[in-house]
């Protein structure tokens, strides 16, 4: 089992959309990389914290790749868009990879030297390695599934049948 953090914008759609498809295990909504510890989501909302949101994802690399985790991202983020994504603005919606396997920095490196030569280097997307995840409130958990009529600016149906748990 491996990790990996992916911030995508509003982590709901993002949680939503990684939790289907095959070989990913277990995902959790929270916040990375910011200057504080246990943020809430009061403290993004007014600018004392500046985490991401983001996705903590638990995969089986057997049955998914880090590359094919980062090929669905580019699926449903605007990679050229700096802390905006769909109608959400502000550093918290910022996209990022954050990694804490070294090797994992290799393979992200060289899929987004691949991305910023298709998008002519205009990528905004963060590479860093993790400095700390916090859980988000419970209520922010699985997020979509418990309201499924909420705002999300990820389009589910991206993910391809033969992709789908």
């Amino acid at each position: 089992m491996k990790r990996i953090v992916i911030a995508g914008g509003c982590f709901w759609g993002v949680e939503a959309y990684y939790k289907r498809l095959k070989g990913v295990l277990d995902t959790n909504a929270g916040y990375v990389n910011g200057n504080i510890e246990n943020p809430s989501y009061e403290d993004l909302l007014s600018g004392k914290a500046t985490h991401a949101e983001a996705v903590e994802i638990y995969y089986d690399e057997k049955l998914i790749s880090l590359e094919k985790i980062l090929e669905h991202m580019f699926r449903f983020i605007d990679p050229t868009s700096l802390n905006k994504q769909g109608v959400d603005v502000g550093i918290q919606y910022r996209t990022g990879v954050y990694y804490k396997d070294k090797e994992d920095r290799e393979v992200i490196n060289d899929f987004m030297n691949k991305m910023n030569k298709k998008y002519n280097g205009r990528v905004v997307v963060e590479v860093e390695e993790e400095k700390g995840f916090f859980l988000a409130e419970d209520y922010h958990q699985d997020y979509l599934d418990v309201n499924p009529t909420g705002y999300c600016h990820v389009d589910l149906s991206l993910i391809r049948d033969d992709e789908k748990k």
